[in-house]
């Protein structure tokens, strides 16, 4: 257990570190945010609290940047990702009904992670690969032309990986 609290403490420190190079400058919240996701994997709520108070700032605020921002994380990701593709040919041809497959067969809604933590479902509003559409990308690789079913395959693929 002392190991877990040492590793917690450490990496507090580790973010006050990158806090004071930067002068625990209000300014530099963005810079921040993604230090504490790159040290902790995610932004929790107590992350959040200590960033705020270092910086002398509203936790309203540091919540608030946080959430505004789609890069940053509010809860720890899954082992494997799935990024539905939202924009407009996606959507025109299909993304919608992909995504509504994957929230029915995993008891998840897009932007959450499975309760094992082996999947997070998430969406963009764009990918850049239009003539492609629907794009679904599994844990970074892109898969396009896809029907609800070949999704489906594609991510049971990538969850036996």
């Amino acid at each position: 257990m002392d190991r877990v609290v040492q590793n917690i403490d450490e990496r507090y420190k580790l973010l006050e570190r990158s806090m004071k190079k930067v002068g625990y400058d209000k300014n530099a919240l963005i810079e921040i945010l993604h230090s504490a996701q790159e040290t902790f994997g995610y932004l929790d709520k107590e992350t959040l609290k200590f960033i705020a108070k270092k910086l002398k700032s509203p936790y309203s605020k540091v919540y608030g940047v946080a959430t505004f921002y789609h890069y940053f994380r509010l809860k720890p990701k899954g082992l494997h990702n799935a990024v539905v593709c939202l924009g407009t040919a996606c959507y025109i041809k299909g993304a919608d009904k992909i995504l509504a497959a994957f929230e029915k067969k995993f008891e998840i809604k897009v932007g959450a992670t499975t309760k094992d933590t082996l999947l997070s479902l998430l969406s963009a509003r764009c990918v850049g690969s239009c003539s492609l559409a629907p794009v679904v990308i599994y844990d970074n690789k892109t898969k396009g032309n896809l029907t609800p079913e070949k999704a489906m395959q594609n991510m049971q693929e990538m969850l036996d990986d």
